[in-house]
């Protein structure tokens, strides 16, 4: 039986052990941006945070961190619209309500929602779709809140692990789910999905974590474990090594694409479905690189 002296020297235990392991401070995301349009051979930005078709932002919000990607469906510019416009529009209206603090860091559907309908409301015409990826870290939480429409995603690491990663969203292969404005007439013949649908998570996050947000042109040209090899060169959580770890994986996806040799993983995924396909996978490539670390003002 224990003694009294004994048990409390237990209770006391538990209960420092308990509050050791709260960790009261706030966390924060140190985040950078790299990416290749598929008509380039460099890294080039258009006008804002934009890769050819895809697009992207990084915002800052007293309460959290928010990052977002959204890959333009270039089937468009056979009918005579640039399908960047619609991407790079919706990820410009995401970061301006993020910015104006009109978001909830647990809903990041929310965020996903309201951008997409003001587009629709949109007094210019606005015709197009895209995928779309919203990733919001709560910094007083230290939860993470994803959605995820279509075929862009994220993983997180830890460890050298993926512990999360987002789920593709197919109709078919190689037809993501997507948001879309059809011209008038034309709404039903558009393939057009309610940001609603998108796939939602939410877990906790631990100092160090690493979140890797990117369109397909990353994830169709490079398997987990050729990621998870470039990441082993993020040493330090600054941000010139998140940036140079970010653009070492972009090169390596887009020199995989241009491979005719490469069977990638959208090669295997197209074998999967009865074609006969080799050889990487030229597409638009954009790559968010985020680490999680303690907020400094």
């Amino acid at each position: 039986m224990l003694s009294v002296l004994s048990y409390g020297r237990l209770v006391a235990r538990a209960v420092l052990g308990g509050l050791s392991q709260t960790d009261g401070r706030d966390y924060s995301l140190i985040s950078a941006s790299y990416g290749f349009g598929k008509d380039f051979r460099k890294g080039i930005l258009k006008k804002g945070m934009c890769y050819g078709d895809d697009a992207c932002f990084i915002a800052r919000h007293r309460s959290a961190d928010v990052l977002g990607v959204a890959d333009g469906v270039g089937g468009w510019r056979d009918y005579g619209v640039d399908p960047s416009q619609f991407s790079a529009t919706l990820m410009k209206t995401c970061e301006r309500l993020v910015k104006e603090g009109r978001f909830t860091p647990t809903n990041p559907v929310g965020i996903l929602t309201s951008g997409y309908y003001e587009l629709l409301q949109n007094k210019v015409p606005l015709l197009g779709s895209s995928t779309a990826c919203i990733v919001v870290l709560d910094r007083r939480s230290h939860r993470l809140h994803t959605c995820n429409l279509g075929d862009s995603g994220f993983l997180v690491v830890r460890g050298g692990e993926v512990v999360h990663r987002s789920d593709e969203q197919q109709h078919y292969f190689n037809t993501p789910f997507q948001l879309s404005i059809a011209p008038p007439g034309a709404e039903g013949v558009v393939l057009s999905d309610s940001p609603e649908e998108a796939d939602s998570s939410s877990f906790d996050v631990q100092l160090g974590d690493i979140i890797l947000t990117a369109t397909d042109g990353l994830f169709d040209n490079m398997p987990d474990y050729m990621i998870l090899q470039e990441l082993k060169k993020l040493k330090t959580s600054n941000y010139d090594s998140v940036l140079q770890t970010a653009q070492s994986i972009a090169k390596q996806a887009h020199d995989l694409a241009y491979d005719p040799n490469y069977m990638s993983p959208f090669a295997q995924f197209a074998c999967d479905n009865g074609l006969n396909v080799r050889g990487g996978k030229p597409d638009d490539i954009t790559v968010l690189l985020s680490i999680v670390a303690e907020y400094t003002d």
